[in-house]
């Protein structure tokens, strides 16, 4: 029997569970440009792309910031914080590498972007499919190499209070108030 209709999501209160979930919009999102892209050449930016475009804008323009602000403004300096000098090289190594990639994949979205905003107001319906390719293979290389390697370390390293405080910076920036 299932309990509820909608999916779980977990709160603000849960971290590391919500930068998890965050991975699975963003691949939900992915899912919508592969299917964009295929929508396009039969049936040009009609409303159904229009709207799929401003879906992915939206949320690749704030909830994919705000994930991302997440993960440098709060998980890394905690996760820096809390390494043991035996770990130390490992852990800066992930956020060094993560601090890069975020940077890579906020240029192929700009680029990827002017393209979505031109279908969304009905000027065009070129939506380049390498560029999707490219920028939905960035991504799930990201999300494997976080959700199996960044946010394991996360889990043993960070404290309660840790996660208070960082669960406290999520509700903040997205105006949540308790």
């Amino acid at each position: 029997m299932v309990e509820s209709l909608l999916p779980a999501v977990p709160s603000l209160d849960e971290p590391l569970k919500i930068l998890s979930a965050c991975h699975q919009r963003i691949l939900a999102q992915l899912q919508t440009l592969d299917r964009l892209v295929r929508w396009l050449p039969e049936h040009g930016a009609d409303a159904d792309a229009r709207k799929a475009a401003e879906s992915v804008m939206r949320y690749f323009d704030t909830a994919a910031v705000n994930h991302h602000r997440d993960e440098e403004e709060d998980l890394f300096p905690r996760l820096l914080a809390r390494v043991s000098a035996d770990g130390a090289f490992r852990v800066k190594s992930l956020v060094r590498w993560a601090r890069e990639d975020h940077v890579a994949i906020a240029g192929k979205w700009r680029a990827l972007r002017v393209q979505l905003q031109a279908i969304a107001d009905g000027e065009s319906d070129a939506l380049g499919a390498e560029d999707v390719a490219n920028f939905t293979a960035r991504n799930l290389s990201h999300i494997d190499r976080e959700d199996n390697e960044l946010l394991p370390y996360a889990a043993q390293l960070l404290t309660a209070e840790d996660l208070t405080a960082f669960s406290a910076n999520m509700k903040a920036r997205r105006r949540v108030f308790a």
